[in-house]
């Protein structure tokens, strides 16, 4: 039975995205990998058994750059279901929920980061603006060949001097005196999958000011792929620049409206956004598994280094950080498939999707850089063999720092999550003005405050105060009105905030809807959430010492103070619970 901090009626609880920040710890239940369904174990368990005996023992192949055999893999891919499951059946897809879409993209994460970027491309942000935007005639044209493997899909938006501001790219397009064709002029670079595909959606300004997708095809005149990049990480994916001189592309090849190629762009960054932690999910877990099993293995001072404690506590915090990232991930997934419901239009996915913008941009930034700490770490335990090729731990280090910079900086999403919290707020979409006049009666009256009651109590009451903590500083974020804009380490403060606190809030609402292992899931909860909680704490801080007047501030930071009461937490304990259940594992205890 899930526990609640205080009842909540649920015709109160909305359904939105962000509403995490407004309502108490488990006052609406959500999806959970413990409610997954035999279906989609089995999408998982497929996808992993492919990895696992298709890709990861060509692994050294790939990454000396074998186009053909990553080509060869996804065709095999695409033989088993596994790169159709978000087309619809009539163009030769499997048309499953985003669950399934998520947990297909974690099981190809597993080990080699070069593979799950070639296939996050291609049935990502390659082939889902053709699923989403595309007529029916370029449905039927292009999606059963990119559902079977038998094309390869690429997504064109970067531009050497237009990275994360997308529409200021230079390439342009015009159209021909008859009116047949779109001749395009410029360049693209850092195209995943762009040495080897077919299908390629590119950004670019039709006449030089209508920023618009167009489909161009392997093969159209004018059109080249440049040189593979030499790159630190990823090596066995491809990644190049695109050429066009002077390049015709068919008039029938526009993809969505002319001049609206930004809904499509920023969309489909919103799903890639969310596959990211999906795909640092599985990223974490094999990590962890590499670090436990060579700690088992590795003796110093006559005994095993997974007895000591500094390696213990780094394996729990790994594996804590990977109950957060899964928690937040299939939580955020499972809330899109409920908005989606019986809707079938693409119009209408797409805009469940937005809806949980918010949560996409937070799965980016978490993901990516909680993936990098736990890779890290692991690669402390290796100690000096981590830093040789001989190890993966090695190369998983190099392949996942360019996770930071795709789909989005995380400085950009780190701007987005707040700014679209403020957004939705003006429109009367988000209850954040209600909000922050209840914390002032709060604050006038601290009886109101959430009492600690139940399982997980301090934890609790840690997370609910934390949301106040970002609402208090939003608040003085509010008085800054246009010019918050520009004040990006404000905006980063709050988004960091917000991350944590949609950490805290999921892992604690799926604890306490799951009855077993209760000791290991208490101890993930109490572990992650006695750092999470300072974290959060820190940067509401930081919030306020940047906006409030140097004569204010020690008032506002003592009524701060006032909604963060430190609790004390037996690290070591708290360690011991998780610990254990690593070693025996080996690796990441909580299996689908």
């Amino acid at each position: 039975m899930a526990e609640q901090v205080q009842d909540v009626p649920s015709a109160e609880v909305a359904s939105r995205g962000g509403s995490f920040l407004f309502q108490p710890v488990g006052a609406r239940a959500f999806m959970t990998p413990e409610k997954l369904n035999d279906q989609q174990r089995q999408f998982y368990k497929s996808g992993d058994e492919f990895l696992r005996t298709e890709v990861l023992p060509r692994a050294e192949a790939l990454e000396q750059k074998d186009n053909a055999l990553l080509r060869e893999l996804l065709g095999k891919a695409g033989e088993l279901g596994l790169l159709g499951v978000d087309i619809a059946e009539e163009f030769g897809g499997l048309a499953q929920d985003k669950v399934t879409s998520m947990l297909l993209a974690e099981s190809q994460a597993g080990g080699y980061a070069s593979w799950a970027t070639t296939f996050g491309a291609h049935t990502g942000i390659g082939t889902l603006p053709l699923v989403f935007f595309g007529t029916e005639a370029q449905k039927a044209k292009y999606l059963p060949d990119l559902a079977s493997g038998k094309k390869v899909a690429a997504y064109a938006l970067s531009e050497a001097g237009s990275g994360s501001d997308a529409l200021a790219a230079r390439t342009v397009a015009r159209l021909s005196a008859d009116g047949s064709h779109y001749l395009v002029n410029g360049g693209k670079m850092w195209i995943t999958n762009g040495g080897f595909a077919d299908i390629y959606v590119v950004f670019l300004k039709i006449d030089g000011s209508k920023f618009t997708a167009l489909i161009v095809e392997r093969g159209t005149p004018g059109f080249s792929v440049g040189r593979e990049e030499h790159k630190l990480g990823i090596r066995g994916s491809s990644t190049t620049p695109l050429i066009f001189e002077d390049c015709q592309v068919p008039a029938g090849n526009v993809l969505g409206e002319i001049g609206k190629g930004h809904k499509i762009a920023f969309n489909i960054l919103n799903v890639g956004r969310l596959k990211l932690g999906a795909f640092a999910v599985g990223g974490m877990k094999v990590s962890l598994k590499n670090g436990v099993e060579y700690a088992l293995q590795r003796k110093q001072f006559g005994k095993s280094i997974a007895e000591f404690g500094l390696i213990r506590e780094k394996f729990a915090r790994a594996a804590a950080q990977i109950y957060a990232v899964e928690s937040m991930t299939y939580r955020a997934t499972g809330a899109i498939d409920e908005a989606i419901g019986s809707r079938t239009s693409a119009a209408e996915v797409m805009a469940a999707i937005e809806e949980y913008a918010i949560e996409a941009s937070i799965m980016k930034v978490a993901g990516s850089e909680w993936m990098f700490q736990v890779i890290d770490e692991m690669l402390q335990v290796h100690g000096g063999n981590g830093f040789v090729s001989d190890y993966p731990i090695e190369r998983a280090y190099r392949d996942n720092r360019v996770n930071r910079i795709f789909e989005g900086t995380n400085e950009i999403n780190r701007l987005l999550i707040p700014g679209m919290i403020f957004k939705r707020a003006m429109k009367g979409e988000m209850p954040l003005m209600e909000a922050v006049m209840r914390l002032d009666e709060e604050l006038s009256d601290p009886r109101h405050f959430p009492a600690p009651l139940g399982r997980l109590a301090e934890e609790r009451r840690g997370a609910e105060m934390a949301k106040r903590q970002f609402l208090f500083a939003a608040k003085w974020a509010a008085t800054l009105g246009p010019a918050l804009e520009e004040r990006q380490e404000v905006l980063a403060a709050l988004a960091d905030c917000a991350i944590e606190i949609y950490a805290m809030d999921s892992i604690l609402g799926r604890t306490l809807e799951t009855g077993d292992l209760a000791s290991l899931r208490d101890g993930l909860c109490r572990f992650f959430c006695m750092e999470s909680r300072e974290r959060a704490f820190d940067r509401a801080r930081t919030a306020l010492c940047a906006i409030v007047p140097a004569g204010e501030v020690e008032a506002q930071l003592e009524l701060l103070g006032r909604l963060h009461k430190y609790t004390a937490v037996n690290s070591a304990e708290a360690r011991e619970q998780i610990v254990p259940a690593l070693l025996e594992a080996p690796g990441y205890p909580l299996a689908y």
